[in-house]
C-alpha cells in the first residue's frame, strides 16, 4: 500500500552561480508531496496522516516565508542577518534537487525515531512550480521482527 499527504509554503532563494535569471533574489510557492510505500497495520493504517504531518510540519514550519541562502553566498547571507531576516543557511546550493535531498533526508530520519516497523520507502517530491519539480526515495531497513 502507499499512502501521499501533500505540504505547501513559500520561500525565496537564490542560485549565485546561476548564469541566467536565478541568480537573482526570487521565490516560489513550493508544494511537496511525501508518499510512504508499507504494510498496512493492525489498525488499517501504514502510518496515521496525523502523525506523518507531526513529523514533516516543523521542517515546513521552518522553511516557510524564509529565505534559504547558500553559506557561501556572502552577500545575501550579510543582508538577511543585517535586517534580521527570516532564514534558513544551508551547506548547499538551494537547486530544487538539493532542496529535495535534503527534505528527504530529514523526513526519513523523524519517521524512524516512530520506530514503526512497517514502512518500506520514502518518496519526496518536491515541485517549485507547477511543471518543474524533483523526486528522491529512500528505502527503509528490512522489516524489524
Amino acid at each position: 500500500m502507499k499512502i501521499s499527504k501533500e505540504f505547501r509554503w513559500e520561500m525565496g532563494h537564490r542560485l549565485p552561480f546561476h548564469d541566467g535569471i536565478c541568480k537573482n533574489l526570487h521565490g516560489h510557492s513550493y508544494k511537496m508531496v511525501v508518499e510512504i510505500t508499507g504494510e498496512i497495520n493492525e489498525n488499517g493504517m501504514i502510518i496515521d496522516f496525523y502523525d506523518l504531518a507531526v513529523a514533516v510540519k516543523p521542517i515546513i514550519d521552518e522553511l516557510d516565508h524564509a529565505f534559504l541562502c547558500w553559506e557561501n553566498d556572502k552577500i545575501v547571507r550579510d543582508f538577511v542577518e543585517k535586517h534580521d531576516m527570516k532564514r534558513v543557511i544551508v551547506s548547499y546550493h538551494s537547486t530544487v534537487e538539493n532542496i529535495c535531498s535534503d527534505l528527504c533526508n530529514r523526513i526519513y530520519n523523524s519517521l524512524k525515531e516512530m520506530k514503526s516497523n512497517n514502512f518500506q520507502e520514502l518518496c519526496v517530491r518536491i515541485f517549485e512550480s507547477p511543471n518543474a519539480s524533483a523526486e528522491m526515495q529512500i528505502e527503509f531497513p528490512q522489516k524489524r521482527e
